[in-house]
């Protein structure tokens, strides 16, 4: 865990500002090593940081309700992602480097299908992580600008940082 994650969950209250040391050095205790470990553990899970926050002022044991609605959003995810796989597979049959479609008709197209804009921005995402030259070649395809081709790449490629 890095130092600024840390200050960051002080600053919002999920972890108690510890004591000090004579030095003026952060001294954390065992109770604030595990309340750490619990959150770590939690985002791992990909809960948000409300959620932590809720489960960590509820009783020990108590955090079900939370971790089953979790659960649900997980399949949901999942589910919008099998859809996403299909899409790909059904144009991968497709020769989509002719010039039959726009940017206009694909971005209807992926809203038929069911995709938000979220969802279509983490498409993007994937497909500059995992084919960055044919994503560039599909935006062009589209006649998208070339303008625009670079502020996708660009925002693609911060989403996969994230």
């Amino acid at each position: 865990m890095s130092r600024t994650a840390l200050l960051y969950y002080e600053s919002i209250g999920l972890m108690k500002p510890p004591g000090r040391t004579e030095g003026n050095y952060r001294r954390y205790g065992d109770k604030d090593l595990a309340r750490l470990r619990l959150i770590c553990s939690y985002r791992a899970s990909g809960l948000s940081l409300e959620d932590i926050r809720a489960l960590l002022e509820r009783p020990a044991g108590d955090a079900g309700g939370i971790l089953r609605h979790r659960m649900v959003e997980l399949g949901q995810e999942i589910e919008r992602l099998q859809n996403h796989q299909q899409a790909i597979a059904k144009l991968l049959k497709v020769n989509w480097r002719s010039k039959m479609i726009t940017k206009q008709k694909w971005v209807e197209i992926m809203k038929a299908a069911g995709f938000s804009e979220n969802d279509m921005h983490r498409w993007h995402a994937e497909f500059e992580k995992a084919a960055p030259e044919d994503h560039e070649a599909f935006m062009k395809y589209l006649h998208i600008p070339d303008a625009e081709i670079v502020q996708i790449r660009e925002w693609s490629r911060k989403a996969q940082q994230k």
